[in-house]
């Protein structure tokens, strides 16, 4: 079996100390920064790099991650796209601007339209590169929340990304682990994970799978799984997607962002069970996750720290952001990722 391993490291900088990286970062496969406004475009350079152009909470600092393996990576641009790939992985990252779309009466909204574009010239660079299993994707959609043109933005981009689905002819069913969260401004960003050989979905016997909501939820369903379980080489990966206060399809304790809080790790807490029983073993524990936090109102970040702490120890790694989340009544989202390497 291949030995080549996805490893993630994570780190806090200020804005003016932020450098971007050149080309010859060993196995180097992408980052994302997180924080503010000041790299809301993402500096120009041969590594894709996400820029998450929302506050970080509880700090002035950027938080820079990073994602490598432990082999050699070349770095391209497909379209809109820049992207790193080793012989078994590939990182991309695409933004585009809805400013850059002309629309007149009739059309699709601009925000559909370039969701769609978004997601063809993933797909179509995944068949370019022999790569064409999507594990992870992270969406970040500006106004996510707000009604235009009779529809929410959350149900216009849904429309974009499930239309490109069809388009390349794959199953909803074997779809990524993702989040789609609200940013204030800048283009619509998203970053991507994909790889030479599938991971399992992982769906949450609490809830209805997302991409068969019923119709209350838009006009098209997310296009996500709730977590996926994947290998590279002998190393297992747990990757969870936003995961929120939802049972069944519905929302649970609405306005109590303690309460939505505890929720979402009963959730998480379901899905790596899940895990372990497909990989056999006790791989992963709550402790031992990476964790993104979002959460709508930054008063509310204590009670949400607390709340965390109380079910996970004071010890694991969280990170706090604000982000409205895709359903207005949701106050708060998280998601998580692991690794376990045998030894």
């Amino acid at each position: 079996m291949n030995a080549e391993s996805l490893w993630f490291t994570q780190s806090a900088v200020s804005a003016q100390a932020f450098l971007p990286p050149g080309d010859n970062v060993a196995g180097l496969l992408g980052m994302a920064v997180i924080g503010g406004q000041a790299l809301a475009c993402g500096p120009a350079g041969p590594v894709p790099l996400q820029s998450v152009a929302t506050p970080l909470l509880g700090t002035d600092a950027l938080q820079v991650e990073s994602w490598g393996v432990s082999a050699a990576c070349r770095q391209g641009t497909f379209q809109d796209v820049r992207y790193a790939a080793s012989a078994n992985l590939l990182f991309g990252v695409v933004q585009l601007d809805e400013a850059d779309v002309a629309t007149s009466a009739g059309d699709a909204p601009a925000l559909q339209q370039i969701a769609e574009r978004a997601y063809r010239q993933i797909f179509a660079l995944l068949a370019q590169e022999a790569c064409p299993y999507l594990w992870r994707v992270w969406n970040y959609v500006p106004d996510i929340n707000r009604i235009d043109q009779g529809l929410e933005r959350y149900r216009q981009f849904n429309i974009g990304r499930h239309q490109a689905f069809c388009a390349f002819e794959r199953p909803v069913d074997a779809s990524p682990a993702a989040c789609a969260l609200g940013v204030a401004a800048g283009p619509l960003s998203i970053a991507f994970l994909a790889a030479r050989t599938p991971a399992r979905q992982i769906e949450n016997p609490r809830q209805v799978s997302a991409f068969v909501y019923p119709a209350e939820y838009g006009p098209r369903s997310p296009t996500f799984t709730r977590a996926a379980l994947a290998r590279a080489g002998e190393q297992s990966i747990l990757l969870i997607s936003g995961t929120a206060s939802i049972v069944g399809h519905q929302t649970m304790h609405q306005g109590d962002v303690a309460e939505q809080t505890r929720e979402s790790m009963r959730n998480i807490s379901v899905l790596l069970a899940e895990a372990n029983r497909l990989a056999g073993a006790s791989l992963f524990a709550l402790d031992g996750l990476v964790y993104r936090v979002y959460i709508r109102h930054a008063d509310d970040l204590d009670l949400v720290r607390q709340t965390l702490a109380g079910i996970i120890g004071s010890s694991a790694v969280l990170t706090f952001v604000q982000a409205d989340i895709c359903r207005a009544d949701l106050l708060v989202e998280i998601e998580a990722h692991g690794f376990h390497l045998p030894g």
